[in-house]
């Protein structure tokens, strides 16, 4: 039986010299991403390419079977779940599809490849309401000063990471009324997002007397990172006696199935974490844990829509 390193090379007829030919298929699909995605897209790709020349194999000359064994050995000896395995062969199937439309390659050697099967529920779970609420005082009474606009923008906004922390107090204004702040998403996209009036004041008390600059800090004084955020949550989450593995996004899980538990509508939870399709957002709800409720008539009044998104929960 042929093992992963005694695949044979894919043979290539090409020309051109290899290096060049790849490295400009590379900067042609890459060039279709911007900001954090074109990252991420880079990231995923640069694996599949490293795969290939431990193996000697030509990217550009590769066949349905190469690709058969890519993911098999994501999944056997890398042990990566479905999802990572999924989304890592997509970016290398939008590769080949951009090469074929620019006539590097004359077959899309993905088109028969068996993919793993993606769970409905997604692995990620969010924090219950009592788990969140724990948080959310654990932040407030923190003595950060930058702990609880963290939690707020990505628990009660449902901001991505990146979307929080590159958030500046110039991007803050008004709209019809509302409070909003400037955001930049995925793939460059610029939205302004309604602050609810708990969220507004954590970003004003974040500020202080800032009139610009990053809304978030480090103890050193700069932008906060993604990195720096997952340390001061797993701090927060450790003093209150929560699971201390934990990162930004179960914040935006917590949020959406907060939102959808609270009545509603699941077009309005969407808009408000701006997911392309809806059955993302009800991936979200239903890996999040649900505790015991009481009765229907012991529920505080709770208002339904956006309205929903703009008011204040009862906890703060």
């Amino acid at each position: 039986m042929m093992t992963f390193t005694e695949l044979a090379p894919a043979a290539s007829g090409l020309p051109e010299p290899f290096t060049d030919r790849l490295r400009l298929a590379v900067a042609a699909y890459l060039a279709r991403f911007k900001g954090s995605s074109r990252a991420h897209t880079e990231s995923d790709l640069r694996c599949y390419l490293s795969w290939c020349a431990e193996r000697s194999l030509d990217p550009l000359a590769v066949q349905r079977p190469h690709l058969e064994l890519y993911i098999r050995w994501m999944q056997e000896i890398r042990r990566f779940k479905p999802s990572t395995v999924s989304r890592r062969f997509s970016v290398v199937a939008g590769f080949y599809q951009t090469c074929v439309l620019d006539d590097l390659i004359e077959h899309f050697p993905a088109e028969h490849v068996r993919r793993p099967t993606v769970p409905a529920e997604s692995p990620t779970l969010g924090f219950t309401h009592l788990e969140f609420e724990a948080l959310l005082t654990a932040a407030r009474e923190s003595l950060n000063p930058y702990d609880f606009a963290l939690v707020a923008m990505l628990g009660l906004v449902g901001l991505r990471i990146f979307e929080a922390t590159g958030a500046n107090i110039a991007d803050l204004g008004e709209e019809h009324g509302h409070r909003v702040l400037r955001v930049c998403g995925k793939g460059g996209k610029v939205v302004q997002v309604p602050l609810p009036p708990a969220v507004g004041r954590a970003i004003d008390q974040a500020a202080g007397r800032r009139d610009q600059g990053p809304i978030l800090l480090n103890r050193r004084g700069a932008r906060m990172d993604r990195h720096a955020a997952t340390r001061r949550l797993r701090h927060l989450a450790r003093a209150v006696g929560l699971r201390t593995k934990i990162h930004p996004h179960i914040l935006r899980h917590t949020f959406v199935a907060t939102s959808l538990d609270a009545g509603v509508d699941l077009r309005d939870v969407q808009f408000a974490a701006r997911h392309a399709d809806p059955r993302t957002t009800m991936r979200y709800a239903r890996a999040s844990p649900q505790e015991p409720r009481p009765a229907p008539e012991l529920y505080p009044r709770r208002l339904h829509g956006l309205r929903h998104l703009m008011s204040v929960p009862p906890w703060l």
